[in-house]
């Protein structure tokens, strides 16, 4: 069992930053791939980011490639999301989420993960 508690997210100018951060308890941390998700009103779920265990591997969505960058600290069980250059249509709550399903299964899919977070919203203003 893996909980997982997000953090970082605001209220924020179109072209700011902000990081999110998502907190994951239990021992096996690198154990697990790491995925981060967001929910806009009305709409779907997406994929944003998400990274292997080790850290090595990293994908993208193309809304995000070139300003978002995911990363990992397995010492202090934590993933996180660097968002820069955001813009109004980036608002919405972020998820992350883990999976210790292995490299077979697609990241892009909310079906590989197992643990979900409560979210975080984050808001760009024009």
């Amino acid at each position: 069992q893996v909980q997982l508690v997000e953090s970082g997210g605001g209220l924020v100018q179109a072209g700011g930053s902000l990081r999110l951060a998502c907190a994951a308890s239990g021992r096996t941390f690198s154990s697990y791939d790491m995925g981060w998700f967001r929910q806009a009103p009305g709409k779907e779920r997406d994929f944003v980011a998400a990274i292997s265990g080790s850290g090595r591997i990293t994908q993208y969505a193309d809304t995000v490639e070139g300003r978002f960058t995911i990363s990992r600290d397995n010492a202090k069980n934590t993933v996180y999301l660097q968002m820069n250059s955001l813009k109004p249509e980036d608002t919405a709550v972020y998820y992350c989420a883990a999976t210790s399903r292995g490299v077979r299964y697609p990241y892009t899919s909310m079906s590989t993960y197992d643990y979900w977070g409560q979210g975080t919203q984050v808001t760009v203003s024009s």
